[in-house]
């Protein structure tokens, strides 16, 4: 029996939204009803996005027999969440003169609208989402199928995928948009104890971070020694003087990339390497190839408040600082460019003996 796609997708009700019993609501509760909404819908449609891409893969059912129907079941996912879209996108504008609405969501609709009408952003994608549109019957060639459908990413779209396809793509730009609805008040209420002090994107130079990994970076009169060497290379400072903990996964998704944590500075670009250390290397140009050189590009956020709620990870995907500063990023529709050049970084403002108190998280802007 061939795999059959099921509808899995939770779309708004605009049925009870827009009742009359909800006219005479206020614009912030009326704004909370989409909120509500896109919560719910990130609980969902990982996995339905990822049953898509199952079907379409499923070689058993794309006989000839099955192509009209196949086609009717695709193309109606992709009219339905056009739809949501447009119906989101006009009662997001009602309520927009109120205040209440988060203009970066008008954004990642655009985004989102764009692909759904067929105009792919990834090269090695767009040839064969036109030639679906164009045609759906070369759906019946595995190798446009795969193009369209991707692989599995997880319910948190973050596994890595062999191939990034259509529908991977149609899976993020549907997260974005619901990031950019509850991420704002989610952020709030993650705030406790401690608060963001200052939050700005920066666009650096190209540069070189050198440090050093180990387990003997945990004593501390270790950790001083390293930033000791460091401190005598003051003439390669690149602005960027913190001592920082640098993590990344060498391009590799978190499921399958081994983590890294090097203590060290940001230098400036081909600053010498001391004997027994490391480095990567940052670029301002973005190739979108897997691993270093990275994008010198970032989010940079301070906080301030109580240092053991800052670095508290109940409740969090890591911690406290990092959930918040990634949280912000969603919220304002700013690209993660996870995982080929993703990269944090803990900030100790104070040296390496203190607490941290701020973060840098890669950004492309």
């Amino acid at each position: 029996m061939p795999h059959v796609f099921k509808d899995g997708f939770h779309f708004a009700d605009w049925g009870f939204i827009e009742s009359k019993e909800n006219d005479q609501k206020s614009a912030a509760e009326k704004y909370a009803l989409v909120v509500d909404w896109s919560r719910k819908a990130r609980g969902k449609n990982p996995n339905a996005f990822d049953d898509l891409t199952d079907w379409i893969l499923d070689g058993a059912g794309w006989s000839d027999e099955n192509l009209a129907e196949n086609e009717k079941i695709f193309m109606g996912v992709i009219a339905r969440f056009k739809d949501q879209n447009a119906r989101l996108r006009a009662y997001l504008k009602a309520l927009e003169p109120s205040g209440v609405v988060n203009a970066a969501a008008f954004t990642a609709l655009d985004k989102f609208d764009g692909e759904l009408s067929g105009d792919a952003h990834f090269d090695e994608m767009r040839e064969a989402v036109a030639q679906m549109f164009a045609d759906f019957s070369v759906m019946k060639n595995l190798s446009v199928r795969e193009r369209i459908a991707g692989y599995r990413t997880g319910p948190a779209g973050t596994d890595t995928a062999g191939m990034f396809g259509y529908v991977n793509m149609l899976k993020d730009l549907d997260a974005g948009v619901q990031w950019t609805l509850f991420m704002p008040d989610s952020v709030e209420k993650q705030q406790k104890g401690f608060k963001v002090e200052s939050f700005e994107y920066r666009k650096m130079p190209a540069m070189r971070f050198i440090g050093r990994e180990g387990e003997d970076l945990a004593d501390i009169s270790v950790r001083k020694q390293l930033f000791n060497v460091l401190d005598d290379m003051g003439a390669y400072k690149s602005g960027l003087d913190y001592d920082v903990l640098f993590m990344h996964h060498y391009g590799l998704g978190v499921d399958v990339g081994e983590w890294h944590g090097f203590w060290g500075r940001f230098m400036k670009e081909g600053a010498p390497v001391p004997e027994g250390f490391a480095y990567c290397d940052f670029t301002p140009v973005y190739d979108e190839k897997a691993g270093p050189p990275y994008y010198s590009q970032f989010a940079y956020a301070t906080f301030t408040g109580d240092k053991q709620a800052m670095h508290t990870n109940e409740g969090f995907d890591s911690d406290a600082m990092y959930d918040v500063t990634r949280n912000i990023m969603l919220g304002q529709g700013v690209n993660i460019p996870y995982p080929n050049n993703y990269w944090v970084a803990e900030v100790f403002r104070e040296g390496c003996d203190k607490y941290s108190d701020a973060y840098m998280f890669s950004a492309t802007l």
